[in-house]
């Protein structure tokens, strides 16, 4: 190989300024690579067999490499490893035209960055050359060490493993047209739950197979060897059928290695060019085949078996990430680059092919590119009951408006770990049925409903998330208590959410069954802490929780949470029957100042009750008599959407992509908060009450959750939380004096 400068040829394609090494021309390069395989007029290859498209294979495969190699080298930071044993599969797809390519992989970030650059989809931020795409790797505003939805051309977030296949069945579900390609390390196989999620997806929607696992089978995870490293091909063929899937494909270089590798586990690289050659046309015929499969209503799998590491500056779980001594001058880097260098001319030929593949760039092609069009609600017809009248269910007023949304949009989907009639809200299944290949009237099943019930919360979220994400309606509903199971990717989706160029409507939740009604069930269903989360998450710009008071309020809450983009949006409430204490209006001016005065009475002190939630109410409003007869003045305000009430500078809104600096100021926060003590109330994590302590300079305390408890009643486990009338009403009075 030979080291040149950019400026030393003037045939150097100028996106090739950056590239170090470059090598001689191939064996037969100017027959079978001179002239692009993708034709002008074309988005793929004619055929997986052609001579020349199998060549021009390889070349994308060894291009991809070394990029992410050289770009990693270049902050000696990042992870080369797992893309590289599946560069020939990604080269493979776009040849032949698929670019709607998903990962459940982080650490492959910087092959998907080397992709999207080689197909042009980076120029949209700036990145036209390979120095520009060295210099904007992991640095801020640029290419982050995990991939976001910032990134041109890029479909979703990877991050956290066991994802990527909620982000691909989503997109498959609203494109039934184009396959969704999904690449899956064997590190992260286990992790949960890929494998149920895919098969209660193909149990309720069969004829929707257009979501293509890729398994990178290399024998490592990150720091050793994967926990599926010893099972035989057979064995991982069996283990992919007896999960539902109707077509296994697999390619294992071992079976073309002509060097005597020693293992299981071998890098095709190192085989004779012949032979490379021969595994990259088995690549390709395979990755044809799996493709058409998927596409044809078979659920389908496509398994390279490769090395990890295979092309680059090491092998196996050594590969992964690079170190601080990994520099580009670092010799075992300089050699691996070397070792895959292209010629100029091959740079350009791999650069031609990318850009016409799947018809243009991915930044101008692929589904997220574009906001999906949405039907028109119109105006939805809120039930408003009379305050103090009969006692209502606030659950199940949303759940009429839901069934009125999934009506009049057909993408529109409600997801629950199937308990909607046990959170009240039974009337969403009547109304939009649950999707199960069972017709049955009694539980409102059928086979094309659209309410998909898995029995795992990250099912669940997974996919109404994914669905928002890609740019349509959705609804996760779930008890409280086991949302956390869900709150990984629903938390990656709100960040991706915060980053992307684009509009999509907001991820839209209801948890149902506070702790405060779940005593009696034991404190397995007492988990209130993931409102310290959403507490925690309010501070990034675009996360939302709202606490509707009564059955009026969460109606108000749920049409102005459908009217937003971009946002992650918390609505916590009640399946029990509670008092309707508001209005429409007053919830409505509620979500734009953060809180509503619900009850004001005279006195020579007053006692502020800050109160999130429905129930805790009660013994607010019972505290309150108890201190009017002692003459103590109170102000009863229930805070519906408490991220209103923090200071500007305390969130990071500005930096979110649909930003919302919707904040009340400090006459509106003293008009409402203001007073000779204040006490915060909630049934809940205390940290949801921040933004008030934060503002308020009365003295102040706060009530809140402490310990679940097996109880008979909501009263007797918010006694043992000390949520009482009686404790409230002492702590007032001791504040005031």
């Amino acid at each position: 190989m030979t080291a040149i400068t950019p400026k030393a040829s003037s045939a150097l394609p100028d996106f090739c300024e950056g590239i170090q090494y470059f090598g001689e021309a191939l064996p037969d390069f100017a027959t079978y690579g001179a002239t692009p395989a993708i034709d002008s007029d074309k988005v793929a290859i004619a055929s997986p067999t052609d001579t020349a498209a199998v060549y021009q294979t390889l070349l994308a495969a060894d291009a991809l490499r070394y990029l992410t190699l050289q770009v990693t080298g270049s902050k000696a930071s990042g992870h080369p490893g797992g893309f590289a044993s599946q560069a020939e599969a990604y080269a493979a797809l776009v040849m032949l035209g698929y670019k709607n390519i998903i990962t459940e992989v982080g650490h492959h970030a910087p092959g998907f960055y080397s992709a999207m650059f080689l197909d042009r989809s980076l120029e949209d931020m700036g990145i036209f050359t390979v120095q520009q795409l060295r210099d904007r790797f992991r640095e801020k505003h640029g290419l982050l060490g995990h991939l976001s939805g910032y990134i041109p051309g890029i479909l979703a977030p990877a991050g956290p493993l066991g994802q990527g296949q909620h982000f691909a069945m989503s997109a498959a579900l609203l494109h039934r047209d184009k396959l969704f390609p999904f690449t899956l390390g064997d590190g992260g196989l286990g992790e949960p739950y890929i494998m149920s999620s895919m098969a209660h997806f193909n149990t309720a929607y069969p004829s929707v197979t257009n979501f293509l696992p890729v398994l990178v089978w290399n024998g490592y995870s990150q720091e050793h060897h994967s926990m599926v490293s010893l099972k035989t091909n057979e064995q991982m063929k069996a283990y992919w059928q007896g999960n539902g899937f109707a077509e296994v494909i697999l390619v294992d270089a071992k079976e073309f290695d002509d060097q005597n590798q020693p293992g299981d586990y071998v890098d095709s690289t190192a085989f004779s060019f012949q032979q490379r050659l021969a595994f990259t046309q088995a690549v390709l015929v395979a990755v044809d085949k799996a493709a058409r499969s998927a596409l044809s209503g078979k659920l389908t799998v496509f398994i390279i078996k490769q090395l990890k590491g295979a092309g680059v500056h090491a092998r196996g779980a050594k590969s992964h990430n690079l170190y601080p001594k990994d520099t580009l001058d670092a010799p075992h880097i300089i050699s691996a680059l070397q070792g895959r260098a292209l010629s100029q001319a091959a740079w350009q030929t791999v650069r031609t092919n990318a850009e016409r593949a799947g018809g243009g760039p991915a930044a101008k092609t692929v589904v997220t590119e574009f906001e999906l069009p949405l039907p028109d609600l119109g105006e939805l017809p809120l039930e408003e009951y009379a305050v103090g009248g009969e006692p209502k269910v606030s659950t199940t007023a949303m759940g009429r408006l839901v069934g009125i949304v999934g009506q009049k949009d057909k993408n529109f989907l409600v997801t629950n770990a199937d308990g909607n009639e046990a959170s009240g809200i039974g009337n969403i299944n009547q109304a939009l049925k649950i999707i199960h290949p069972t017709t049955d009237d009694l539980y409102n099943q059928a086979p094309n409903g659209q309410v998909y019930e898995p029995l795992s919360e990250d099912a669940c979220a997974g996919l109404a998330v994914g669905l928002s994400l890609m740019g349509a309606r959705s609804l996760w509903c779930s008890y409280e208590s086991f949302a956390i199971n869900g709150l990984p990717i629903w938390q990656t989706v709100t960040q991706a959410m915060a980053e992307l160029r684009r509009q999509t409507p907001s991820t839209i939740t209801l948890f149902t069954a506070g702790a405060l009604e779940q005593g009696r069930n034991g404190w397995t269903h007492q988990r209130p802490e993931i409102e310290a989360y959403f507490a925690s998450m309010m501070r990034n710009g675009n996360v939302f929780p709202v606490f509707p008071p009564d059955a009026n309020s969460i109606q108000a809450c749920y049409d102005w949470a459908l009217q937003t983009k971009n946002k992650g949006i918390v609505i916590t409430a009640s399946k029990s029957p509670l008092p309707i204490r508001t209005t429409l209006k007053q919830t409505q001016q509620g979500l734009e100042d953060g809180a509503i005065l619900l009850n004001e009475i005279a006195g020579d002190k007053q006692v502020v009750f800050a109160v999130i939630g429905d129930m805790t109410l009660i013994p607010v409003f019972e505290a309150a008599a108890f201190l009017e007869n002692e003459g103590i003045g109170v102000k009863i305000v229930s805070v519906i959407n408490p991220r209103r009430l923090y200071r500007p500078n305390d969130v990071a809104w500005d930096t979110c992509s649909e930003a919302d600096g919707g904040f009340i100021d400090d006459a509106k926060f003293a008009e409402l908060f203001g007073g000779d003590a204040l006490i915060g109330v909630t049934g809940g994590a205390a940290a949801m009450l921040e933004p008030i302590m934060l503002r308020s300079n009365s003295k102040r305390d706060t009530f809140a959750w402490k310990r679940g408890e097996t109880t008979a009643s909501a009263g007797e486990l918010m006694a043992f939380n000390g949520l009482t009338a009686e404790a409230l009403t002492k702590r007032a009075i001791e504040l005031v004096h």
